[in-house]
């Protein structure tokens, strides 16, 4: 073989040989490279190792579990092994005693664990980890999330003129441990528009604009802070996250998916956040309103919460089925939304990771058990389907001198389903396998005894669970509340698994931080406000989005928070951000969901054919402006924009949306008819004023992306303009302009406002319009 020939083997053979290496080839060497920390954590080092590589054979679920052994449990861990009496999974200090060592690390696939077939493998660093922790005594802790908070010390910083409140000295303690630096503050303009979308889900106006950027007082920010905080459309931005959670729709769900009319639950969500009402009562009345002392109607439309769950009205079925079905439901929403635990998992056995019984799990379930619902009732036809017993109905007297935030827009009978015991009690038993009619022991209202024993004298009812709820010794509803807000305004929570605080959730990115909050917002009353203004005038929330290499290899994911949060936001706010900045926004607050455009045949491609929702009827006039929220959900054929967007089409408790990126979402920005239309109007609008093309441009750039553009976008979009104005003819300018309802302007040069439209309708398109940065 020639020198050239051998020389390119050799090349070829390191080219393979380092894309396997790159490939994770070498992951144990890797692996082996991690460091191992002075003092081991059970909670934050050995836990997510065994929660991910030995509890599902060897933790809570007595009915999966191998050998009898439990490693979830100090007691059992350190117990002699029932196979081998004189022999112990674990003995503190001693490694080479272990059994639970001596497996993980044994050549004999016989005895390796996890077992091979398993496809689990400890890696070279988790059994170091496991060995140090042996080593310095096993120290067993009960999970921190099942902990309640205790408020820590503000953490001592080198860059102490940085933080703007507490929040900051956590954030920049971390940073400073990983020897990165906080950006510097976001431009006005960019700042603006991300407090404005956060707050009120609505762009800043112009005139927001000049005086935020005109105002050179050392409180300008903080003042436009309070100023969003006044605005109504705050209550409507707010709400969406409990829309979210409380899986509010406007269809009952199942074949026939018939109209519901729980939009005035929606209004008094609307209203409760913009008066403030805080966390605590918030809860309690969505909970148990109707059992409160003294309870009136607005404390009843409250419990609707709890009625927003998906009803059939399907002939066949049956009906204690169904109505199990409905409690589950209402127990598995306590569970993920207000404790951010995976509760659900316990309903046909004892949940696999997490220290909660099937029992305990009927005992949470007997709390929603005693409504006095039924399967199925009525059928499909008059207004008498549009809510379910127990129900209550509106009338314009209650509306005139209780009810005056629910927007009751004419005399047509308004009725809402809302809670209601039974006289009596109904028992309830554990469910063998889950099943509806596999009755076992019956239990009495209780909850999980690892997160907190329920108080003997409270009332064994939703309003007693209110209480426990809020307990000061509960540990997670103050902490899994302030990690949904946190998500809200920084694009993820600060555990990251914002529904699941258990085991096999993420483990917080800065602990101290939350249980600072939490213990922060208890001790001033659960106040909701203040709150978001404490998030919103930190530091860490007013950084620039930018970043560098040296950022992006330290931290891809942003965990440390070295810049400001970047990401689309939500679908609601997309058709809002374009109506508000066209001029087109309908503001009114509340009211019935609406039917804006659709692309035609959806329903009735997907229908039994029954009832108000079968066929679609679209919305005219102001209507079809309205915000984004009120846009009706019928659960089996969710809006497809909003949709294509992410939004939830309600069917669970869902308390983090995904963030997808489709071409789709780009053939909706371009071609959606209220995108259009909205294009329409604007460049119509601009066209009545008497100021040059350049100016009319500036303009639409400022009130859609909420800045100046620069010469470089100016010059482009002014070139875009002067061409399709001198390739426009006068077909096509009548063809493109002939989109959506709106009136078009009489006397208007449809020529040039086609070429304006094209240049509003990119500006619509550019990626930072509809990202908060």
């Amino acid at each position: 073989m020639s020198f050239k020939a051998s020389a390119g083997l050799i090349l070829i053979l390191g080219v393979i040989l380092g894309f396997l290496q790159s490939c994770g080839g070498d992951s144990s060497q890797q692996a082996q490279q991690e460091k191992v920390p002075e003092q081991i954590s059970y909670n934050f080092d050995i836990r997510p190792i065994l929660s991910d590589k030995c509890l599902a054979c060897h933790g809570p679920d007595a009915n999966k579990r191998e050998a009898g052994l439990r490693l979830d449990i100090a007691e059992n861990a350190f117990a002699a092994l029932k196979e081998n009496p004189k022999a112990h999974a674990l003995v503190a200090g001693k490694p080479e005693l272990s059994q639970a060592y001596l497996r993980i690390t044994s050549k004999d696939t016989g005895l390796l664990m996890p077992p091979p077939a398993s496809n689990l493998k400890l890696t070279h660093h988790e059994i170091t980890l496991i060995e140090k922790w042996i080593k310095q005594g096993a120290k067993y802790e009960k999970h921190w999330a099942f902990v309640a908070p205790r408020k820590p010390g503000i953490p001592e910083v080198d860059l102490t003129d940085w933080p703007k409140n507490e929040i900051d000295y956590f954030i920049l303690q971390k940073q400073e441990q990983k020897g990165i630096q906080p950006n510097e503050e976001a431009d006005r303009e960019r700042l603006l528009k991300r407090l404005s979308l956060d707050i009120t889900g609505l762009p800043p106006t112009l005139k927001m604009m000049d005086d935020f950027l005109a105002d050179k007082n050392s409180n300008a920010y903080e003042k436009m802070v309070d100023q969003l905080l006044k605005n109504p459309a705050y209550g409507e931005k707010m709400a969406i996250h409990w829309l979210d959670l409380a899986r509010y729709a406007d269809s009952h769900g199942y074949q026939d998916d018939g109209y519901r009319t729980q939009w005035p639950w929606r209004d008094w969500v609307i209203h409760a956040f913009n008066k403030n009402m805080h966390y605590d009562d918030f809860v309690t009345w969505q909970l148990a309103g109707d059992l409160l002392p003294n309870s009136g109607k607005e404390q009843l439309l409250a419990t609707g919460f709890n009625r927003n769950h998906k009803i059939t009205e399907e002939g066949g079925v049956i009906p204690e089925e169904y109505r199990i079905m409905y409690v589950t439901d209402r127990n598995d929403l306590f569970g993920k939304g207000l404790l951010g635990v995976t509760l659900e998992c316990a309903h046909c056995h004892d949940h696999k990771y997490d220290p909660f019984s099937q029992k305990e799990y009927y005992q949470m379930f007997a709390f929603f058990n005693n409504v006095n619902e039924v399967g199925i009732e009525s059928v499909i036809g008059g207004p008498e389907t549009y809510a379910k017993k127990p129900l209550m109905e509106i009338s314009n007297q209650d509306v005139k001198d209780i009810l005056s935030f629910v927007n009751k827009p004419d005399t047509n009978r308004l009725i809402v389903s809302v809670m209601g015991d039974l006289d009596s009690t109904r028992k309830t038993y554990i469910l063998k396998r889950g099943v509806y009619d596999a009755p076992g022991e019956e239990v009495q209202p209780g909850t999980p005894q690892s997160i907190l024993p329920f108080n003997k004298n409270y009332p064994k009812n939703r309003l007693g669970l209110s209480k426990w709820l809020f307990d000061k010794k509960n540990p997670l509803t103050s902490r899994v509340y302030v990690n949904i807000l946190w998500q809200e305004f920084f694009g993820k929570g600060i555990v990251k698994t914002s529904g699941d605080f258990g085991m096999q959730g993420e483990l917080p990115s800065h602990p101290a931080l939350l249980d600072w909050l939490a213990s922060d917002f208890m001790e001033h009353n659960w106040d909701v406000k203040r709150l978001v203004k404490q998030m919103v005038t930190s530091a860490t929330y007013r950084q620039s989005a930018v970043i560098n290499k040296e950022k992006l290899a330290t931290d891809p994911d942003n965990i440390l928070l070295a810049r400001g949060p970047r990401y689309r936001i939500h679908a609601e706010f997309i058709k809002d951000l374009v109506l508000s900045s066209s001029g087109l926004l309908n503001k009114t607050i509340g009211g019935p969901s609406v039917k804006p455009y659709q692309p035609a045949g959806l329903w009735e491609g997907a229908t039994s054919g029954r009832g108000l929702l079968s066929v679609y009827n679209q919305d005219h006039g102001a209507s079809l402006y309205r915000r984004g929220m009120y846009t009706l959900i019928k659960r089996t054929v969710p809006p497809p924009t909003m949709g294509i967007f992410d939004a939830s089409n309600r069917d669970l408790c869902e308390v983090k949306r995904s963030k997808t990126n489709t071409p789709l979402q780009a053939l909706v920005m371009m071609n959606d008819p209220a995108v259009l239309e909205a294009s329409r109007v604007l460049a119509a609008g601009l066209l009545q004023e008497k100021t040059a093309a350049n100016e009319k441009i500036i303009k639409a750039f400022r009130l859609i992306v909420c800045r100046k553009p620069s010469e470089k976008e100016l010059t482009l979009l002014s070139a875009y303009y002067d061409k399709q104005l001198k390739a426009m003819t006068a077909a096509a300018a009548e063809k493109m302009t002939a989109v959506g309802e709106y009136p078009l302007i009489k006397n208007v040069d449809k020529k040039a406002l086609a070429a304006l439209m094209r240049v509003v309708s990119t500006i619509y398109n550019l990626e930072e319009t509809i990202t908060k940065s």
